[in-house]
């Protein structure tokens, strides 16, 4: 006997309450829904532990419903029931989610396996998401150096020490700030997000520590992270009167709001983000005495062209979630689309990966992405002041691609010989007087850097 509650969706009345007087005598408790409507209303009124959804309903389809269910973040299983599926619509269901699928006319057999079954996945779900991430939070990669990531993330997250994630844009800082609090033991609280760029001088202390002159309470952000995360998103555009408030809030653990007489403990941990060299490098120089409290520990996220062995997978992961979120019509990359795409240098990282795919599945096209559209969507050639490793060399010809290449090489090596050319040659290995014509016929400056 059990007393699992199971919604019955059919449009059938017969069917219906067959299955409902079949469950029923096997101690379930079982509620029905004729339509989309009532079983969206059934699962308001108390959520089910199993849903048996009918795939062909008048007002609204089981697998429309199902996909509707999944984007609010349904927990319950849900097992579809249909007099005359075909493959795909199994398929395209399990892909939604659904643990299970049941052809009419109903076994009573099959049909209490199905459920015994169902609903023990249901069980083994919720113990594993109490100790678990759920896996879209998980950043996506499989290779060594994304799951030594995973594991450093895991070893960081427990404690309650501030952490500075350093990379460069695009790389996914904020997913992996989200998966520092998904692991922590403060993932029931709040993730409150600022973009340091958004605080000015005029509005540091309202938006960090929030007013309560002259009308009701306005929490700051150092407020609303109370028991969970505050991250803060590009430390190098942080001004300093934010510098110097935050300052002040952590070496006293708490703060006063605009207005306010009583201080306010501060309970959040600091999670922040910023491009490597940022302390010289940022919009003013960073202070030391805020950075040795911020960055406690410290994780770096590496650029997607040092683990390019991903991006198969990551294209795959784009495709299929903005398929699920947007609707879009499914599309897949070609085996030799996947090849160029792995050695693009993705300057813009993994946010010019999700945006290349978004670009694609908007404009649509046949059902493969081949390699001449790819050609056309990346672009040819980097700006002139990109580093050598973020230049997409394989989209030029041989001869200007060498040349693109020499003379990206050539200038680094030269800034790094300060200028001086005779250093330059035993750098990189070349005869003084064939060096200077090679810097000329690449029209590298390289008087201006011996004066």
């Amino acid at each position: 006997m059990s007393n699992a509650r199971i919604l019955v969706v059919d449009d059938e009345n017969d069917i219906r309450e067959l299955v409902r007087e079949i469950l029923a005598e096997e101690g379930y408790a079982v509620d029905t829904a004729a339509n989309a409507a009532e079983a969206r209303a059934a699962c308001g009124a108390q959520l089910p532990d199993l849903v048996l959804l009918d795939i062909w309903m008048p007002d609204t389809d089981g697998i429309s419903l199902l996909r509707e269910w999944q984007a609010q973040g349904l927990t319950a299983p849900v097992v579809m029931m249909s007099g005359h599926g075909t493959v795909e619509t199994a398929v395209e269901a399990t892909r939604l989610g659904a643990v299970d699928y049941v052809e009419k006319p109903l076994s009573l057999a099959k049909l209490l396996r199905t459920v015994q079954r169902a609903l023990d996945d249901g069980k083994r779900r919720q113990r594993a998401s109490r100790t678990l991430v759920p896996p879209l939070i998980a950043p996506v990669g499989r290779s060594r150096l994304m799951r030594d990531l995973r594991d450093q993330v895991k070893q960081i997250a427990p404690h309650e020490a501030p952490v500075l994630v350093l990379g460069e844009p695009g790389t996914g800082r904020e997913a992996f700030a989200r998966y520092i609090h998904a692991m922590s033991v403060r993932s029931s609280g709040p993730f409150i997000g600022v973009v340091a760029g958004a605080i000015t001088d005029g509005n540091a202390e309202e938006v960090l520590l929030g007013t309560e002159a002259g009308g009701p309470v306005a929490p700051g952000v150092l407020e609303q992270a109370q028991g969970g995360v505050l991250f803060i998103n590009g430390l190098e555009d942080l001004l300093p009167i934010a510098q110097r408030l935050l300052l002040a809030t952590v070496e006293s653990g708490s703060f006063m709001r605009q207005g306010g007489r009583v201080p306010v403990r501060f309970d959040a941990r600091i999670v922040s983000s910023a491009q490597p060299g940022f302390e010289t490098r940022g919009v003013v120089p960073f202070r030391l005495d805020l950075l040795s409290n911020i960055n406690v520990l410290t994780l770096r996220i590496p650029p997607l062209r040092e683990y390019a062995e991903d991006v198969p997978e990551l294209l795959r992961y784009y495709v299929d979630r903005l398929v699920d979120d947007e609707r879009l019509a499914f599309r897949r990359f070609g085996v030799a689309a996947q090849n160029r795409l792995r050695n693009y240098p993705w300057p813009g990282n993994i946010r010019e990966l999700k945006n290349l795919v978004h670009r694609l599945l908007i404009r649509g096209g046949p059902e493969e992405i081949r390699l001449e559209e790819i050609e056309r969507e990346i672009t040819s050639q980097a700006p002139v002041d990109e580093p050598l490793v973020k230049q997409d060399l394989l989209a030029l010809p041989l001869r200007e691609a060498r040349e693109h290449f020499e003379r990206a090489y050539l200038t680094q090596q030269l800034q790094l010989c300060n200028g001086k050319v005779g250093q330059l040659a035993k750098r990189v290995g070349m005869e003084r007087t064939h060096l200077y014509r090679k810097l000329r016929s690449l029209g590298v400056d390289f008087r201006q850097s011996e004066d």
